[in-house]
């Protein structure tokens, strides 16, 4: 199958892809609003939620621009390396988790996005200098 031809259904089949679907499938995070689907020998893991999904984006965009520097670069554009997007999503993801209650487990990205906005108000109040810290420490390759 033509890979331009397979995004192009998977986008009209699928129109909120998860923006983490990468910690997801390599179970490095789970989600309350991800279900995973398989098209053409691929898995591949859709948002359930508007609201939820336009978060997810919201987050990991802001994660890309404070992650430039820890991945020695003047700024994020465009697709990255496969273990570069892993440290932002996965570490991103523990970083903000270990940083609300000290523990780097994230069993839900819907649930640690309603505490973070709860604790922090606004997602840009986040404090990404020690999420990416603590990112750093938490999330190895494998």
């Amino acid at each position: 199958m033509d890979e331009a031809a397979y995004r192009q259904a998977l986008t009209s089949a699928f129109p909120r892809n998860c923006p983490f679907e990468k910690s997801i499938l390599t179970h490095c995070a789970a989600c309350s609003m991800a279900v995973k689907h398989n098209i053409a020998e691929r898995e591949l893991v859709a948002c359930n939620d508007a609201v939820a999904h336009q978060r997810c984006n919201e987050l990991l965009g802001l994660f890309r621009h404070n992650f430039a520097f820890a991945l020695g670069k003047p700024h994020i554009e465009g697709p990255l390396p496969h273990a570069q997007e892993m440290r932002i999503q996965c570490g991103g993801l523990k970083g903000l988790q270990f940083v609300l209650d000290e523990n780097a487990e994230v069993s839900d990205v819907a649930a640690l996005l309603d505490r973070a906005q709860q604790r922090f108000g606004n997602l840009d109040d986040l404090p990404f200098s020690l999420i990416i810290q603590r990112a750093n420490e938490l999330y190895k390759r494998r």
